[in-house]
């Protein structure tokens, strides 16, 4: 699951890259699909091998085939960066749970596969997760607030769990720096005004529609001096969102909200240096990365007050219920109009991201491995 895009594959990546740069005596044996392999770089590691499993995530070749392959390698422990463990595999293992967004939002509207089936698939993934669960030598989860959630759905001790943190993103080797021509390459997305911005998934939880509500509401009260930039791969999700501003465009109007599609790295940069505020009306997260991303470009934040969010930004967001768009409305006011409040905003996220490494992850994972082989 190695790559870049999506959570997932930013966790599996940054912990394999800073394994293998802190650790120099155990053999690592890394499993690729063929189109992820090309992502990889060893570094000077010698302590590498590299195995092609080329089969798909949660698929039944996964649950019958991958056991083999793994297997005939002999490891001493295996470490899964997610639940789709082979259900038949009960050799050592860890496993990194994210989150359990499957018992609390599932997405049947997502799937072409019908009602049926999916109520099938659904019932399968479960199956699997608590097979993870039960039968890891050690779970690693992304939060406290995940480890109770795992604790209050699966009945899993919360010995077997430690939380370890993960960490923002820093892209090095960006194109474009704080200049007149950055400024000028947002406006290929439409950008003429300044804005506050959003990244990530249109999923029900990242309550998208609840943003463009208070969206709606923040116009009609504070004028339409900024636009709404929603950064975000197009799936059916994003595409319903769409109809949903067409529908809104006498409130909103389609030039302040602006949807940019799949976004590359350097090009993200860019939209996290110069954005206004960054904004993350989520109802559900396991950790939530973007908004630490937008901290570490001095972007202040205003976040939902659920889940596990409040635990990962502390006093570094301004917060607002989810649920009151009335509410997220102001808060996104006052974070843009209060240089007082901005500027506390911005000191309080540069010690709150002091909190956060990848390089401590790898460390505190490693003394998991130690521990359970």
């Amino acid at each position: 699951m190695l790559g870049v895009g999506f959570g997932l594959a930013r966790y599996t990546q940054q912990l394999v890259k800073h394994l293998l740069e802190i650790d120099l005596e155990n053999q690592y044996v890394l499993f690729f699909r063929n189109d992820n392999i090309k992502e990889f770089e060893a570094g000077s590691n010698k302590n590498v091998k590299i195995v092609i499993a080329d089969i798909p995530w949660y698929s039944w070749a996964e649950q019958t085939r991958f056991k083999k392959i793994i297997k005939k390698e002999k490891l001493d422990l295996m470490h899964f960066p997610h639940w789709n463990v082979p259900i038949n595999y009960n050799d050592p293992f860890v496993v990194t749970v994210h989150d359990l967004i499957m018992y609390h939002y599932p997405r049947p509207e997502a799937t072409t596969l019908g009602p049926l089936k999916f109520w099938v698939k659904d019932k399968l993934h479960r199956i699997v997760l608590n097979h993870a669960v039960k039968k890891a030598k050690h779970i690693l989860v992304t939060s406290e607030f995940t480890k109770q959630d795992i604790h209050d759905t699966l009945k899993v001790s919360n010995d077997k769990m430690s939380t370890i943190y993960q960490a923002p993103f820093a892209q090095k080797h960006t194109t474009f720096g704080l200049n007149t021509k950055t400024q000028k390459h947002t406006t290929d997305f439409g950008i003429t005004k300044p804005y506050v911005l959003y990244v990530g998934a249109a999923y029900p939880h990242k309550n998208l529609g609840g943003l463009l509500k208070a969206w709606e509401i923040f116009e009609k009260e504070y004028g339409d001096k900024y636009q709404l930039v929603l950064v975000g791969k197009e799936d059916y999700f994003y595409n319903k969102l769409k109809q949903v501003s067409k529908l809104a465009s006498n409130q909103v109007g389609d030039k302040n909200v602006i949807f940019t599609d799949f976004v590359e790295d350097y090009k993200l940069v860019e939209l996290y240096k110069n954005a206004s505020l960054y904004v993350f009306p989520s109802k559900y997260e396991g950790f939530g990365l973007p908004p630490l991303e937008a901290q570490q470009y001095g972007v202040p934040v205003v976040s939902s007050n659920e889940s596990c969010l409040p635990e990962i930004l502390g006093d570094s967001a301004l917060y607002f219920d989810p649920n009151n768009p009335e509410q997220m409305a102001d808060m996104i006011y006052k974070a843009l109009d209060d240089e007082n409040v901005r500027g506390e905003l911005k000191q309080n996220a540069r010690e709150n991201l002091q909190r956060f490494s990848w390089e401590k992850l790898a460390r505190e994972a490693l003394e998991i491995y130690k521990m359970v082989i």
